[in-house]
């Protein structure tokens, strides 16, 4: 087993020198991180690329190091990502190792990846079930049962296939027991248990036999396994030579700096230092590429306003005012751990002074952004935006209230994901109070004589709304067929002047019913005060309603499962069972070249036990434009990287009742009304603006 652990008392001291001290400490503990780097790796390239990243990582990690974490542990944790991140890249081929280790290191890959970091971690690293749970982010009871299945997964391999008759209920006690950790009422039960039990006692004896010959090899294995005598030396000549790049660099950059200095200076004594100036000065400056371009385009300017916590500070970055919404730009940093967090407009965000904002305005929705660079830069800081409504007047003050934040978890196995990426855990509160000053930017409206069809249907086109934060094209859909209708396009992008901006995918149109015709509201992303001389619009789909009443006679005397055509399908009644409430089950999970998607229908009685409710439970399929499937059930599932998605519901679980629950409804006739389908357009309609409205 490793030598006990030296349990470092000069944190202080490693913040002081920096980069020399972790070098150091890596020296003095290099033999155990080594055995376990060599777990993941196996191959001496790799492995001094793992010590030169650890300790690139260590040193930044060290201003939030908590005082309640060790030192080892947090570094340990470290290194282990590393380990994780490495043996996920391709490597060069292994070199030849000793044969004894070769077996030993390829025992440890039979396992799987939680049975084995664990092992590794406890009998390799020498670390307590405490801090492997700590440092694998799992309980100390599920870490037990990776202990537990890892030896077992050995013993397997080491033919002890015919003793594995041990009771279920005990083979949590194993490891503790031998380890002598059982506190003593357990271990009272379980010693009480294995002496009239037999196949208990044979099973913990082979348990244990496997145990002591893991023990046993580790440390021989510990003992025999050097770490290369220039190993260190090699990656102390490495930060060597990034110090000196780095002097050399900085030597660069002040030069630099002097002449940028002058040439600030000249422009300025000049006169020249005008919106171009800013829109450069911008370009350098500010690292936000959502925020950049409206600094550069001067809708709005850097307020850098702050709050903090219980340890997580709120930077108010900047806010863009204009008639649509207030766009607030803000940084979140965890100051004392490694957490991101962000803003979320449903809870725990308020105005104080909201009667002074237009409550009829809707609230803009934007998704966590956790694949930005920006948000990968730094495991603790987390850069978003949040809508709010616009001010009524030109001028004003928005005091805002934030009472709580969510923590977002970077895991994508985490079947709580939120986007399909990673989910949100629970809410952090405080108080952070803001005054955000304000001064509204002007839209302008633009009038358009555009008209197109989408399956015969009449659209016209009316007007363009560019706004600082948005672009809103107003359009309309003739309503008076009932045979079919037409209940929102969806665009793929608009282009202005040759300037192309993307569809909102978050936040779609709004509809309002004037006559024959549905007025509709569609976002796109801003175009920054472009004025419009030509304007493309590209379609991307459209779903459409389809009026078709069918009706299908039910006969409860009559064997399910019974089938049915409509819309080109064949559809099956699969079970009616009549009671308090009826159960009805509809299928059809052929879903190639299909007509439709979802169904309008409801069922009717004999007149007396009407259903008055029906409540439905559906599962389907998710297809993309090219036909690909994807199952819902699956995580991670990134619902928005899908190209124009497609939902075909392919059951149905009915529930039907009466007012009356003591009734039971005898479902006799099945009425489909019509169905839901989706359909892909290409299409590009040109339109042309017939004058501006300001």
């Amino acid at each position: 087993m490793i030598p006990a652990k030296i349990e470092p008392t000069f944190i202080t001291t490693k913040r002081e020198k920096g980069m020399e001290s972790i070098i150091d400490w890596f020296d003095l503990h290099k033999q155990s991180f080594y055995t376990l780097g060599w777990s993941y790796l196996r191959n001496q390239m790799q492995m001094g690329e793992l010590f030169y990243r650890t300790i690139i990582n260590v040193h930044k990690e060290l201003p939030r190091l908590k005082k309640e974490t060790s030192f080892e542990t947090k570094v340990t944790s470290i290194f282990i990502q590393t380990c994780r991140e490495l043996s996920n890249e391709k490597s060069p081929q292994a070199i030849e190792e000793n044969e004894t280790h070769q077996q030993f290191f390829n025992v440890l890959d039979q396992l799987n990846k939680y049975e084995k970091e664990a092992l590794t971690l406890t009998y390799i690293k020498g670390l307590s079930q405490e801090e492997v749970a700590h440092l694998l982010q799992v309980s100390v009871e599920k870490l037990k049962d990776h202990l537990f299945f890892g030896i077992q997964s050995l013993r397997k391999g080491m033919g002890y296939e015919q003793a594995f008759n041990g009771c279920n209920e005990y083979h949590r006690n194993y490891v503790d027991y031998l380890e002598k950790n059982l506190d003593r009422s357990k271990k009272i039960d379980f010693e009480v248990h294995m002496h009239h039990c037999q196949h208990c006692r044979e099973d913990l004896a082979s348990f244990q036999e496997v145990m002591v010959t893991l023990l046993n090899s580790t440390k021989r294995m510990f003992e025999e396994f050097h770490v290369p005598s220039d190993f260190m030396e090699n990656v102390r000549a490495r930060f060597a030579e990034k110090e000196k790049n780095r002097k050399l660099k900085n030597k660069k950059r002040k030069k630099i700096g002097i002449a940028i200095t002058s040439l600030f200076a000249l422009l300025i004594g000049i006169g020249i230092f005008t919106g171009s100036f800013t829109n450069l000065y911008y370009t350098w400056t500010e690292e936000d590429p959502e925020l950049r371009p409206f600094l550069q385009k001067g809708l709005g300017e850097r307020l850098n306003l702050e709050a903090e916590n219980n340890g997580i500070k709120i930077k108010i970055k900047s806010a863009i005012a204009d008639d649509i919404q207030t766009l607030v730009f803000y940084e979140i940093e965890d100051t004392k751990g490694d957490n991101q967090y962000l803003i979320d407009n449903g809870e725990g965000v308020s105005v104080d002074n909201e009667i002074e904002m237009n409550s009829e305005a809707d609230l803009r929705f934007y998704p966590p952004d956790l694949k930005s660079d920006l948000n990968k830069k730094e495991k603790n800081v987390y850069h978003g935006k949040i809508s709010l409504q616009p001010l009524l007047k030109d001028k004003g003050v928005i005091k805002l209230s934030i009472t709580q934040l969510q923590k977002l978890v970077r895991d994508s196995s985490n079947r709580n994901s939120v986007w399909g990426y990673e989910g949100m855990e629970e809410a952090e509160s405080g108080k952070w109070n803001f005054e955000i000053p304000l001064t509204k930017k002007p839209s302008f409206e633009y009038a358009l004589n555009g008209e197109t069809e989408i399956e015969g249907i009449p659209v016209r086109f009316d007007k363009l709304t560019v706004a600082p934060t948005t672009t809103v094209l107003d359009f309309a859909i003739n309503n008076e067929r009932t045979d079919k209708q037409v209940e929102g396009p969806n665009f793929d992008n608009i282009v202005v002047n040759d300037k192309k901006v993307k569809a909102d995918l978050y936040n779609g149109y709004s509809a309002e019913y004037v006559g024959d015709w549905i007025i509709y509201q569609s976002n796109f992303n801003p175009l920054f005060g472009e004025k419009p001389k030509k304007v493309n619009v590209q379609f991307a789909s459209a779903r459409l309603t389809f009026k078709d009443e069918k009706t299908i006679e039910l006969d409860a005397s009559k064997k399910y499962p019974q089938t049915f055509e409509y819309a080109g399908s064949k559809i099956s009644i699969d079970k009616v069972k009549v009671g308090k409430p009826t159960k009805v089950v509809i299928s059809n999970s052929e879903i190639k070249n299909r007509a439709y998607e979802t169904l309008d229908f409801e069922f009717f009685g004999d007149g007396k036990n009407e259903p008055s409710s029906m409540e439905s439970e559906t599962q389907g399929v998710l297809v993309d434009k090219n036909g690909k499937e994807y199952d819902m059930n699956l995580n991670p599932f990134a619902y928005e990287e899908i190209e124009q998605p497609r939902y075909f519901e392919t059951v149905y679980n009915m529930t039907l009742q009466t007012d009356n629950p003591k009734e039971k409804v005898i479902p006799k006739r099945l009425v489909i009304h019509g169905y839901n389908t989706m359909k892909y357009i290409d299409d590009v309609v040109k339109i042309s603006v017939k004058h501006k409205k300001e």
